[in-house]
């Protein structure tokens, strides 16, 4: 929706109360997930006149909005997830960042907002990074960034907000599933669904994310680690999880996995998985996979893993899936061959444990 060429430049105002170095590396000994915050944020401003304007780092801290924001009313708000890692030689490296540019991009137009120039956006994400360099974490942690966006205009009427706050904050995370590697558990919701055709299924946005949230309580009312989502239109075809796309591993080598038919979001490791599995020999099938068809073949034997995968998990196996008639477990319950190798290899590229191939890979210049 962006027209300009020329971007702003950042304004760098370090904070002048950071957290205690103490406090600090005490929260890291018992790294979470999305409850620690890095001592910055970037921010950027755009509205209709000015386009995009006041690039700033500065300290992290409260907006302040008007009760008529159009965001508290119409949900103009989108978000990427996204992550920097300490590899073995020191260097912070970002993975395919570009992607998550080009994603926000695309979510930012379904939703009538503005979109943000890949340049301008990854800026704001390695200046963040550049400046709170000490939060990424050694070892198994990584800090995770969470940029997003927000209609800021104050007004109440049904129409896109003409103005916006683009923000990234960050957050040093250890496992997304409380056990680390351990399979997780599902529950498969046949009362809700997550998108519907022509809706927003396949933008970041947080509605979705609200809509999901009914279901992944009941979830976890049955025990379950997450929630997997069937269609709208047959509730029949399994789609994605609350937050994550999923993978079948079957017994001949194939894998399955839900076609990207604009109500599930167009994962970032799905499309990583997707390679991997190309060059390990896998082939990949993009097709619809019903939830009854899932349950036979695990009866059978025909499914041998599974697995889901995003950002936060990054990927984990599926053990154990739940719903209104009974449960059924794949395989042996456990972390298949498949599903240890993909999150190994993928894994240890991110870290840079290993070469990069795909120059998925981007080091961010400290200075």
């Amino acid at each position: 929706m962006t027209t300009e060429t020329a971007l702003p430049d950042f304004t760098i105002a370090p904070n002048l109360q950071p957290m205690a170095e103490d406090a600090r590396l005490k929260a890291f000994e018992n790294l979470g997930f999305g409850t620690l915050f890095t001592d910055h944020m970037a921010v950027i401003l755009w509205d209709a006149d000015k386009g995009w304007h006041s690039a700033e780092i500065k300290a992290r801290g409260p907006f302040s909005i008007d009760p008529a924001a159009s965001v508290l009313h119409y949900a103009q708000e989108i978000f990427e997830g996204m992550k920097a890692y300490r590899a073995p030689d020191d260097r912070i490296l970002l993975f395919r960042p570009e992607e998550n540019a080009r994603r926000f991009a695309r979510s930012a137009e379904r939703m009538a907002m503005p979109e943000i120039p890949e340049a301008l956006f990854l800026k704001a994400v390695e200046e963040l990074v550049k400046i709170d360099a000490k939060w990424v974490p050694e070892g198994e942690g990584s800090l995770y960034l969470r940029p997003f966006m927000f209609a800021s205009e104050t007004f109440l009427g049904v129409r896109p907000s003409r103005q916006y706050i683009f923000c990234v904050i960050a957050s040093p995370v250890g496992p997304y599933f409380k056990g680390g590697g351990k399979p997780v558990t599902l529950w498969v919701s046949e009362d809700f669904t997550r998108a519907g055709p022509g809706g927003t299924g396949a933008a970041k946005c947080g509605g979705n994310y609200a809509g999901s949230l009914l279901a992944q309580a009941e979830a976890t009312r049955r025990g379950c680690d997450q929630v997997v989502f069937l269609d709208a239109a047959e509730h029949r075809w399994v789609e994605e999880l609350g937050g994550m796309n999923v993978f079948f591993v079957m017994d001949d080598g194939t894998v399955v996995t839900p076609p990207l038919s604009g109500t599930i979001l167009p994962g970032i490791t799905r499309a990583s998985i997707i390679k991997l599995c190309g060059e390990n020999g896998l082939n990949v099938v993009e097709r619809p996979y019903s939830f009854d068809e899932w349950k036979a073949d695990a009866q059978s034997g025909k499914l041998r893993e599974a697995f889901a995968c995003g950002t936060a998990a990054v990927i984990a196996a599926i053990g154990t899936v739940r719903h209104a008639g009974g449960e059924f477990v794949i395989g042996n319950a456990g972390t298949g061959l498949q599903t240890e190798t993909l999150r190994t290899q993928l894994t240890s590229i991110q870290r840079g444990q290993a070469p990069d191939a795909h120059g998925w890979v981007k080091t961010v210049d400290l200075g």
